[in-house]
């Protein structure tokens, strides 16, 4: 299951590159505009950014891996540094009166806050991998009635009340649908590439890859059912059929990449295993560096030529920081 390993982790860091080019990119106008995120309803290339940081990593989390006996003290220190930089973005953003768009996740809100709340979650309510599926399951129905009954409505009102709940609507309910989503990958990370040791022994790269397929499949199938008689798609509320969107597009690429094995070469470079070791933070430097560009320059008014030159800049800054940190043998783990 070596390959099977390498396959998971190009996976990870394709989806985390092209991410991050895409939170820059998309503020020029060389980025076409049907691969920027919806604003209610919809699907675009940029609406699976978030869906599918949080699934990449649920597959390969300690409770996919089995290892989820955690101490109180340790999870702390796993979400502290998310909580520090949710409010160091906020206070940044701020400060500098940064353009957020408000209906992504509200006014305080944003991606790191969800991230901690997902992670504080599951260590409260601390399952076997094997019911993880059942428990995001029933999380995640539940969470698509009360939508339908007429929170969905009051997720995308424009009407906000001062009090701070209702100023991040759309951050703080997300939060069912961003954890039933991770417990579904703890599920299938467990399933197809963890698992008993005895079972371990019977999982083939042949097997692995055959059942990614089949997974793929039917999370498009259901995509589309959803899609059609349930709710569209909604990254803005999380909705079930997001949730099984981002499942189905990952799985996708996953299942793409499971093809490398037929081709002889080398499967991965040290650039993609440096970024795989330092996930989130290069992420976090993607987002500091692209807060950076739009403050030093108006991005709409870029040329074309100018534009794809600055992402080239950009991803040569961002790639020489992540092997100069790999280099040194430096690694920031959270979450």
């Amino acid at each position: 299951m070596d390959s099977v390993r390498v396959n998971i982790s190009s996976y990870r860091v394709s989806m985390m590159l092209a991410t991050s080019l895409a939170i820059l990119a998309v503020d020029f106008k060389v980025f076409p505009r049907r691969y920027a995120k919806t604003e209610t309803y919809g699907t675009g290339l940029m609406d699976l950014g978030v869906g599918s940081f949080v699934l990449a990593n649920s597959l390969v989390s300690r409770q996919a891996r089995g290892s989820s006996n955690m101490t109180l003290q340790n999870a702390l220190r796993s979400t502290s540094p998310l909580i520090i930089l949710g409010f160091a973005r906020l206070i940044s953003t701020s400060s500098v009166n940064y353009q957020v768009h408000v209906g992504e996740y509200g006014v305080h809100w944003n991606f790191f806050f969800t991230l901690a709340a997902v992670a504080i979650l599951t260590f409260i309510i601390n399952v076997h991998p094997n019911y993880c599926g059942i428990l995001g399951s029933f999380i995640l129905i539940g969470y698509q009635a009360l939508l339908l009954c007429g929170l969905n409505k009051y997720i995308i009102s424009e009407e906000r009340k001062p009090d701070i709940f209702n100023q991040n609507k759309e951050g703080i309910f997300s939060i069912f649908g961003y954890w039933g989503m991770y417990l579904l990958g703890v599920r299938i990370g467990s399933y197809l590439f963890f698992g008993d040791n005895a079972d371990a022994t019977l999982k083939t790269k042949k097997w692995a890859m055959t059942r990614v397929w089949a997974l793929c499949l039917f999370f498009w199938l259901i995509t589309l059912l959803l899609d059609w008689y349930v709710e569209a798609v909604s990254r803005r509320m999380c909705n079930l059929a997001y949730v099984t969107f981002t499942l189905a597009a990952n799985l996708q690429v996953l299942a793409i990449l499971m093809l490398s094995d037929y081709v002889s070469g080398c499967k991965s470079s040290a650039l993609e295993e440096a970024f795989n070791r330092n996930l989130l933070a290069s992420f976090l430097l993607a987002n500091v560096l692209t807060g950076l560009v739009n403050l030093a320059i108006d991005t709409l008014s870029a040329s074309s030529i100018f534009a794809v030159a600055i992402l080239f800049a950009y991803a040569f800054v961002l790639s020489f920081s992540v092997g100069f940190a790999e280099f040194f043998g430096i690694k920031l783990k959270f979450w």
